[in-house]
Order: C-alpha cells, then sequence, then structure tokens
C-alpha cells in the first residue's frame, strides 16, 4: 500500500488534487486509522495511470496509428 503522499509525487500532482480524486471516485483509496488517512493498492495505481494514458492503445485511436500514417 502507498501513501497519499507517495502516489502524489508518483502521479506528479499535488497532495490536494490526490484527495479530490479519491473523493470522487476516479481512484480508489483506503481510509486507515481515526484521522482518516488514505493508502492507495499498488494495482489500483497502476490502473489509473493506464486509464489516464489512454487504457491498452496507448492513448491513440485507430488501432495506434496517427492520423495521415499510411500502411
Amino acid at each position: 500500500m502507498l501513501t497519499l503522499r507517495e502516489v502524489a509525487r508518483l502521479l506528479h500532482v499535488h497532495p490536494n488534487t490526490l484527495r479530490r480524486w479519491s473523493n470522487d471516485g476516479k481512484i480508489k483509496a483506503y481510509r486507515i486509522t481515526e484521522r482518516g488517512d488514505r493508502r492507495f493498492k499498488r494495482e489500483e495505481v497502476a490502473r489509473f495511470l493506464a486509464e489516464l494514458n489512454g487504457g491498452d492503445h496507448g492513448g491513440r485511436k485507430n488501432g495506434g496509428k496517427q492520423s495521415g500514417d499510411e500502411s
């Protein structure tokens, strides 16, 4: 499990941005301690990154070809 700060660094975002994404349900966090500290599973962070990058096709449409590609 990764801390909020660790994940924020990995994603190059401010911790408050990650908190907002968690509150909005964009990335799943697990609340621990009475304070409600957040922890994130590595698999969930990887899923979120893949979704941000467009999934399995690397963010490109047309089977990975850029517009105007021949072949």
